[in-house]
């Protein structure tokens, strides 16, 4: 606040000598002049009355000749500085409304409020750095979760589009460069109520200076990077950050399980994608030959993963550089025909049109479809105002860097044991993963599936803990059940189990819960809020294992004796 006050006093410096001056000569002037009492005898006011008169006088309030009637000299002298005090005013004035309008003092002021605000949390909040297609997700699925979120983007028109959006709470934004420690500190970064800080920028060193910075202002807490380099990649993991997300790298692991298992794609699809891809999807053909359009860093990470698995790759790129010993490299670009049909498009399963221009993308996946109908199409999205146009291109997949590295993210933080999971899946074969398909669409069919962990802990499930510490048995099952009529299931299911260390996937729902238990669920949105209202207050929980209401006011006892 004191570099607002500084501001502002260094914009009023001439305005308030000038109204100083001006006061000071008219009270100097009322003292001097000789006036005359009620009896007649000269009296002079004191700096009393003078600094009285001038006061309500300069300001225009009123008018009033105290304690006596003046003389015509000090009549005279008043109507002098009534014109001298009212512009001295109106200068003033004036200078302190243009100080106000000014775009740096409205940037501090706003910094000033934005810091107070965040400094008055009392609730567990993430620090958002970038505001652009990955924060916006972000955010938004936390809101809808009632997560408090802090945001500093260096653009303001995405400041505008966080106040237009119609969040369910209130989160802070600031205009600012989050690459310098201050900015950061304004917005929370060492805020005890801090859970995590989450660099999303699209400038790989702003997000390297963002976590550089929290690791060493606040070593303990989460960090969570986005890059687009292998060098930054290597940088970030060097120094501890806790999630490092290429979205060339994460799309190019996403799709290779499409080429060689696809019921495990699509069990993972529907764990990290909001809009999962139906379950149809996997009975379409994806063992074969594929064509990767374009060898950028995308087309390089795909084409790593893809032989990893030992699919077979025909690549298209304009740069007789992108020649790879083991497969085929067709020079062009891939929008003409005659250079799909040179790299066999009629008998290839799928082509990926990855190149760094849109309307290139789409032309390759128009071109290549015209061609053969049955391929899989995978079209990268460069720019986010597209979107519309891609979404009625037909590709089977969209790739979108800045929503695959919310989907990544969004995972993560709500689901720290989702990772595990996934780690567990890709040791399991494509038949394990099509029974365990099978079940997640008989809890949420074609609707978003939401997954969620929770400790049976203090934090998470203190009713459960309660009853645990009351002898009581808790299984897993009570934890599945409507807390408004526990005759009912809800629409969701365990994944894994941990405890002491050990993974258990698919428990048993007659396990019997104990302190420190790790669990990950998935099913409905409206299962998981339900879930938490039977984990978090006793009274649900003791309904749902023993049918009846554990309080014991009045009213309780009465309904109870109406019922016997």
């Amino acid at each position: 606040m004191n570099h607002v006050i500084y501001l502002l006093l260094r914009r009023l410096r001439m305005p308030l000598i000038t109204l100083i001056v001006v006061y000071s000569v008219s009270i100097i002037g009322f003292v001097l002049i000789p006036g005359m009492d009620d009896q007649g005898n000269p009296w002079r006011m004191s700096f009393f009355h003078a600094t009285y008169f001038v006061s309500f006088m300069g300001s225009t309030i009123g008018f009033g000749e105290i304690p006596y009637p003046f003389t015509d000299a000090q009549r005279m002298w008043a109507l002098v500085t009534i014109y001298a005090t009212v512009v001295s005013w109106l200068y003033g004035i004036g200078s302190t409304l243009a100080a106000f309008q000014e775009p740096v003092f409205g940037r501090m002021m706003r910094r000033r409020s934005f810091a107070g605000e965040v400094s008055r949390f009392q609730e567990p909040f993430y620090l958002i750095c970038g505001y652009g297609v990955t924060g916006s997700v972000i955010v938004s699925k936390l809101a809808r979760r009632d997560i408090r979120t802090v945001v500093v983007d260096i653009a303001q028109d995405r400041l505008d589009a966080l106040e237009m959006d119609n969040l369910p709470i209130r989160v802070p934004g600031l205009c600012a460069d989050a690459a310098l420690p201050d900015v950061l500190d304004d917005a929370g970064i060492q805020h005890d109520k801090c859970i995590g800080v989450l660099a999303l920028t699209n400038n790989d060193n702003v997000n390297l200076a963002i976590a550089i910075a929290s690791k060493l202002l606040t070593p303990d807490r989460m960090v969570i990077s986005r890059t687009e380099s292998s060098v930054t990649t290597s940088n970030l993991e060097s120094f501890g950050t806790d999630l490092v997300v290429d979205p060339f790298r994460s799309y190019a692991q996403y799709l290779a399980l499409t080429a060689h298992s696809p019921y495990k794609h699509l069990v993972y699809d529907w764990l990290i994608n909001p809009t999962h891809r139906p379950l149809s999807s996997a009975y379409k053909e994806t063992r074969g030959r594929w064509i990767i359009c374009g060898f950028g860093r995308f087309g390089q990470a795909l084409y790593e993963e893809f032989r990893a698995d030992d699919v077979p790759i025909t690549l298209i790129d304009p740069q007789t550089k992108s020649r790879q010993p083991d497969c085929d490299l067709i020079i062009g670009v891939g929008t003409e025909a005659v250079t799909l049909q040179a790299a066999g498009i009629e008998d290839a399963v799928g082509i990926i049109a990855g190149t760094n221009n849109d309307a290139d993308n789409l032309s390759i996946i128009m071109t290549a479809l015209a061609l053969n109908p049955k391929l899989v199409t995978v079209v990268r999205q460069n720019i986010h105002a597209n979107r519309l146009v891609f979404d009625r291109s037909g590709a089977d997949f969209v790739m979108e860097p800045g929503r695959i590295i919310a989907n990544r993210i969004l995972a993560s933080i709500k689901s720290p044991l989702l990772p595990v999971f996934i780690q567990e899946l890709l040791d399991h074969n494509d038949v394990w993963a099509h029974t365990l398909l099978n079940r997640m669409s008989n809890e949420v069919g074609d609707s978003e599936l939401e997954s969620w962990s929770l400790t049976v802990g203090e934090t998470d499930a203190p009713a459960v803990i309660q009853m645990l510490n009351d002898g009581d048995r808790v299984r897993l099952i009570h934890l599945m059940k409507d807390p408004r009529d526990r005759l009912q299931v809800l629409d969701c299911f365990a994944l894994l189990m941990r405890r002491t260390g050990e993974v258990q996937l698919q428990p048993g729902e007659l396990n019997e819960l104990m302190p420190g238990d790790e669990l990950l669920f998935c099913g409905t949105t409206e299962a998981y809020r339900q879930m938490q209202w039977t984990i978090s207050n006793f009274n649900m929980l003791h309904y749902v294992l023993k049918g009846d209401d554990a309080s014991n006011n009045l009213l309780s006892r009465l309904l109870k004796k109406r019922d016997c």
